[in-house]
């Protein structure tokens, strides 16, 4: 799979870290994707709870916080997070994941040892620092894993923890990834004439071509937020297409800081 950079518009300033793709798809139709990239050695990256659903690029603008992605699901009734959440290493209030899926949903542990991309199972069971749990794993060791129409973490079978089944279809998407020395933040644009979305395994495949080693789904359809030098630079929309001027409300987030 093929991306090509779009040029900056003027008007949005866009961070010099911060890209915009441009991914033809083999039906002729295509998506916008925006990518944010963060050198692994001089970037803190923590999972954080924002206490309440809010919109992350406004959360993002009252914590004086300039880089942030969308993080893990969450119950759509009271905002509570879905599935697994560590902050410090301290297990926080959350909806597990209906069994047996928690045990093989997939990953991010911010530790000692840096970001780590895994199925949970293939983790510490009280890990030190924070970790995030929503998937499926899109990318492991340079190979995408995920293909459409088989579903080993569960979200088909157990769709009714969400709005719908995550997997089926094309729609706005949100992924984190490491690729080398750097940890990519990534949001694509969908609902839209002009921008299909991806289905995950598509996701899985561009972000193979950006050079991930691995990488995993977060939260995505409305929710998807990608904040980049203090403003959102994706479009997020609803189901039917409407715009949803800066986002859905969220409940986690990854967020990106320079010590």
């Amino acid at each position: 799979m093929t991306v090509a950079h779009l040029p900056r518009p003027a008007a949005a300033r866009a961070p010099r870290h911060v890209h915009r793709l441009r991914v033809p798809l083999a039906d002729a139709a295509a998506t916008t994707v925006h990518l944010a990239e963060h050198p692994l050695a001089t970037t803190e990256a923590r999972v954080v709870c924002l206490g309440r659903a809010r919109p992350l690029a406004a959360w993002c603008s009252a914590r004086g916080v300039a880089d942030a992605l969308v993080g893990g699901f969450y119950v759509r009734t009271d905002g509570r997070p879905l599935g697994e959440l560590r902050t410090r290493g301290i297990a926080r209030r959350a909806e597990p994941f209906a069994p047996p899926w928690g045990a093989v949903r997939a990953c991010v542990h911010l530790g000692p040892a840096g970001p780590v991309i895994a199925r949970r199972h293939e983790l510490p069971d009280h890990p030190r620092g924070d970790l995030l749990q929503a998937g499926p794993l899109l990318v492991r060791e340079g190979r995408a894993v995920h293909r459409d129409g088989v579903d080993p973490e569960g979200f088909a079978a157990a769709s009714h923890q969400f709005d719908s089944d995550i997997t089926a279809g094309r729609h706005p998407r949100a992924a984190l990834a490491v690729a080398g020395d750097r940890l990519l933040a990534l949001a694509c644009d969908g609902r839209h004439p002009e921008d299909a979305g991806l289905t995950l395994g598509e996701l899985a495949h561009v972000l193979v071509a950006l050079g991930a080693q691995d990488a995993l789904n977060l939260d995505g359809g409305g929710s998807t937020s990608l904040v980049a030098g203090g403003r959102l630079v994706n479009r997020p929309r609803e189901g039917d297409g409407t715009p949803l001027p800066g986002g859905r409300p969220v409940s986690t987030a990854l967020t990106f800081a320079r010590p």
